[in-house]
């Protein structure tokens, strides 16, 4: 019985996030792609082990993009290296999409910019009627933050929707830390 509530316990956060990816999944008809987008960090791996375990169990077909900005040395092999890991995750289709960070929003802002592009051509390409983003409680709080710290006013307070378009963000009512503890630890 301890062993049993001990291995519960550590089990918990895999089995919120696989619920929070269930629910955000209610209304996609089991037979179709969903992709996930997956930067390597624990948020998307989480993501993406959560949607792999969840797309098994509810016949979706599941799939993976990764997006390299090449703003970082050594980013074309990073995202080789999480394809292949995706791939042994199950994920079928997996695409890395190389892009061209450029433009006039800043760094971020071009970057998230050529980000929903590519998600979005690869969304189109498959037919996908869904492709999960990572974002967390805490991203959204973040968001919310620095809209108004930029003088967006009431807009800012609606922060990021769990859904826009394609889009969907399963995991925006859960905290980070929640989320980052649900990380397989074969992806650590």
């Amino acid at each position: 019985p301890a062993v049993a509530a001990v291995h519960s316990v550590e089990q918990a956060p895999q089995l919120a996030v696989r619920r929070a990816v269930r629910e955000s999944l209610r209304d996609v008809p089991t037979d179709r792609l969903v992709l996930v987008a997956c930067s390597g960090g624990a948020d998307s791996l989480a993501l993406a082990a959560a949607l792999s375990h969840v797309a098994a169990r509810n016949l979706h077909r599941a799939g993976a993009v990764t997006v390299d900005h090449g703003l970082q040395p050594g980013s074309a092999e990073r995202a080789r290296s999480l394809a292949a890991t995706l791939i042994v995750m199950g994920f079928d289709p997996v695409e890395v999409v190389y892009v061209r960070v450029d433009g006039t929003e800043g760094p971020e802002g071009n970057a998230r910019r050529v980000r929903f592009a590519a998600l979005g051509a690869a969304a189109e390409r498959h037919a996908a009627p869904a492709v999960l983003l990572g974002q967390t409680r805490d991203d959204q709080a973040e968001t919310v933050l620095l809209g108004l710290a930029r003088g967006s006013g009431a807009r800012s307070l609606a922060g990021m929707a769990h859904v826009v378009g394609v889009y969907r963000r399963p995991l925006l009512d859960l905290p980070r830390a929640t989320v980052r503890a649900a990380v397989p630890e074969r992806l650590t």
